[in-house]
């Protein structure tokens, strides 16, 4: 038997002709670990870092082998598991996270990490559990850790796949939430509980953070770059620690951001440093943080937002959206036919 999997084949642009649908093997119980599941996809999505890695410099770049077999997210059902798997069954529905090393949801069957993975909750859409993964996980841990109710957060650029996550799970822990955003998102960002918005399009970001004064005791970076000194001047924005946390999840830093960071590291308080610590976050795949995540999806704390929908042979489209650096919320790949637009979701993209 074989399966379809959208491939890389090289390094470069991957909409330039280097991603295709590839024909495969099936994966055979033998194929699995002693922690691993098979699942036959149902629904995936897209991640910047799909298509980060592929387009790296050429230094970079040959430290990753191809072909290669983008996906982060998945949602389906689990075929097949490893010996050493004993709460999954075959036929139960599960929704998770990729190997971050081998990836491959964008694929109609997926070999899964135990510890990536959750049930999906009873009556919870498998199309939008399929675009939950990475992004519902990076929200989690980049805000969890460092809040307790009543915390005020500040989240730069609140209204992608992350960010909108971010901004529910930060409402359900109880915090008041201060984001940017463009002015076509404002409606979005508070809709989902967004207690205070910046437009930056009409707004100096930095300046209305320090009008607002010393108030946050997190901030969470999902665009890294703009404004370029934040990180700089956030000794002026955060509580002194430790209570104060500044943590990066994007990955579109430029010079001028880079030099206000490397400032505020190494240089001494008196001389511009910052006091606080630089956390660039790393996603993990965690069982116990995907079964909260999906307690708050089943509960509807927490909702998908969904910005736009493609079927399986149209992945290069759906990167191609995403790389426009527009969307509102995450993009849904339908892996099996037949399933149409998302029913249940919140509607990013009008």
């Amino acid at each position: 038997m074989s399966y379809r999997a959208w491939q890389i084949s090289k390094p470069g642009n991957i909409t330039s002709g280097n991603l295709s649908i590839a024909t495969l093997p099936r994966p055979s119980d033998a194929d699995l670990g002693k922690t691993d599941v098979l699942v036959e996809v149902i629904a995936a999505s897209v991640n910047p870092n799909d298509y980060q890695v592929a387009e790296m410099t050429s230094a970079a770049a040959n430290l990753v082998k191809y072909p290669r077999h983008p996906g982060y997210d998945y949602s389906g059902r689990v075929v097949a598991i490893g010996r050493g798997v004993s709460d999954i069954r075959p036929g139960d529905l599960v929704f998770g996270r990729t190997d971050p090393v081998k990836l491959g949801g964008l694929a109609e069957f997926v070999i899964a990490p135990i510890d990536g993975l959750a049930l999906l909750p009873e009556g919870f859409s498998a199309q939008l559990a399929g675009a939950c993964g990475n992004a519902a996980l990076t929200a989690y841990q980049s805000i969890k850790p460092f809040v307790h109710s009543g915390d005020k957060i500040f989240l730069n650029g609140g209204a992608g796949g992350v960010g909108t996550f971010a901004i529910q799970m930060a409402k359900a822990l109880g915090c008041h939430v201060t984001v940017s955003c463009s002015t076509e998102k404002i409606q979005l960002v508070r809709s989902l509980g967004a207690d205070d918005v910046i437009d930056y399009r009409v707004s100096d970001v930095m300046d209305e953070l320090l009008r607002r004064g010393k108030v946050f005791n997190l901030i969470v970076d999902l665009v890294v770059g703009s404004p370029e000194n934040l990180f700089l001047r956030c000794k002026d924005l955060l509580l002194d620690k430790p209570k104060g946390h500044y943590v990066s999840v994007g990955s579109g830093m430029n010079m001028g951001a880079a030099a206000g960071m490397l400032v505020g590291l190494f240089l001494p308080r008196f001389l511009g440093g910052s006091k606080h610590k630089h956390e660039t976050h790393q996603t993990r795949n965690s069982r116990e943080d995907l079964a909260h995540i999906a307690e708050w999806l089943a509960s509807g704390a927490v909702k998908v937002v969904v910005d736009s929908v493609y079927e399986f042979e149209d992945v290069p489209k759906a990167f191609a959206r995403l790389k426009t650096h527009r969307t509102a919320g995450k993009i849904v790949i339908n892996v099996q036919k037949g399933q149409g637009e998302v029913e249940g979701g919140y509607k990013g993209k009008e």
